[in-house]
């Protein structure tokens, strides 16, 4: 398979975006795409890592099991099995990317990096507005409810007005057409 190299000019955001999963509840990125934007091949960015695994945490990088692989294929993430180079790929989170470039130390690794952080930046902000929206949607659906209830007390006072009229009242004070009591008996 040849790898084709892209040119730095050309890489968009929404190129950018498709080449970040979610995977183990962490926005990522695979060696195989960071190694074609890096001007790399995977081979030596892998070569790269494993000489340098200190700076590569856990939460910085992680290798995909059989079975994400697998799940990331059915979801037509990747194409096949065979797309990955014939093993299983590592996964860099924002921070592996950093960490990435300062390992491969290239120019064009730096470049990319820097659009690559820009990027997750902006996801992040995208997060948070997005997180500030539900929580005023869920503010204002509170305030519904609440007037839902006081609306529904106020029929309820109004059809317990409503009884109170039905019913016929006891008449108080002086009536001319009513006989008089005689008192003296």
């Amino acid at each position: 398979m040849v790898k084709k190299k892209i040119s730095l000019t050309f890489v968009s955001e929404d190129y950018l975006l498709n080449k970040i999963y979610l995977l183990r509840e962490e926005k990522v990125m695979l060696d195989r795409d960071l190694a074609l934007l890096y001007g790399v091949k995977s081979i030596r960015l892998r070569e790269q890592v494993k000489r340098n695994l200190s700076s590569f945490p856990s939460h910085f990088m992680f290798q995909l099991s059989m079975q994400e692989v697998e799940i990331m294929v059915s979801q037509n993430a990747i194409p096949s099995t065979r797309h990955l180079g014939g093993s299983l790929p590592y996964a860099f989170t924002e921070h592996g990317v950093l960490m990435l470039a300062n390992v491969l130390k290239s120019e064009q690794a730096i470049a990319v990096s820097i659009k690559i952080i820009e990027l997750f930046v902006k996801l992040r902000k995208v997060y948070y507005s997005s997180t500030e929206l539900k929580l005023e949607i869920e503010r204002i659906k509170g305030k519904i409810d609440n007037h839902d209830k006081n609306v529904e007390i106020l029929f309820r006072y109004f059809d317990e007005l409503l009884e109170q009229k039905a019913k016929p009242r006891k008449l108080i004070g002086f009536s001319q057409g009513r006989k008089k009591v005689n008192a003296a008996k």
